[in-house]
């Protein structure tokens, strides 16, 4: 066999290759996910309007439960849901934010002052206050610094939704209500739960 015959098989056989790859990308870039058009007559599913969920996962703890609302500039909304006590000394809030506004939300005036902290969009700069007490209480942070709640919340699009949580040392147990803070938000005040 010649190397001109052998070239040109090769050619071919990289050619092809080529072709059954891209077919192959083609085909797996293509697929709905499995649902999005009805089978009798192909028209596509109607899309609500309703915001969704969540972007991210499962919805926050207790998320049909609405024990406080936070509305702040450009249409963002946080819904608290719960806020518990554990018994390992802290306190968490769940909850929901949602996008009512027309462009992209990014929480990065939600964040702490704190210069070591890798993510520039949290909710680090959360508190709760005790206004009988007269004490605030900050995010917890792990042993690398970084906040115990939610992180890497940017680019939530208008109509959507996301879970939120923030950890908290336990005020005393006599303390029952708190306010949660939020930067550029209202307070909202909330009972704590066992």
């Amino acid at each position: 066999m010649s190397i001109r015959r052998t070239t040109k098989a090769a050619r071919g056989a990289v050619a092809m290759a080529s072709a059954v790859g891209l077919a192959l990308v083609v085909a797996g870039c293509g697929g709905d996910g499995g649902g999005s058009q009805a089978t009798d007559d192909k028209k596509p599913a109607a899309h609500s309007s309703a915001p969704k969920k969540s972007d991210t996962g499962a919805p926050a703890a207790d998320s049909d439960k609405v024990i406080g609302e936070m509305k702040g500039p450009d249409g963002v909304v946080v819904t608290l849901h719960s806020v518990v006590r554990d018994s390992g000394g802290f306190v968490t809030v769940n909850g929901t934010v949602t996008n009512r506004g027309t462009r992209a939300f990014n929480a990065i005036d939600w964040r702490s002052n704190e210069t070591e902290m890798r993510s520039r969009s949290s909710i680090s700069g959360a508190t709760l206050v005790d206004k009988a007490g007269k004490k605030r209480y900050l995010v917890l942070r792990d042993t690398n610094g970084e906040c115990l709640c939610t992180t890497g919340l940017s680019g939530l699009m208008p109509g959507s939704s996301r879970p939120v949580f923030a950890q908290f040392p336990a005020p005393p147990a006599k303390v029952t209500e708190v306010d949660f803070q939020l930067p550029t938000m209202p307070p909202a005040s909330v009972q704590i739960t066992d």
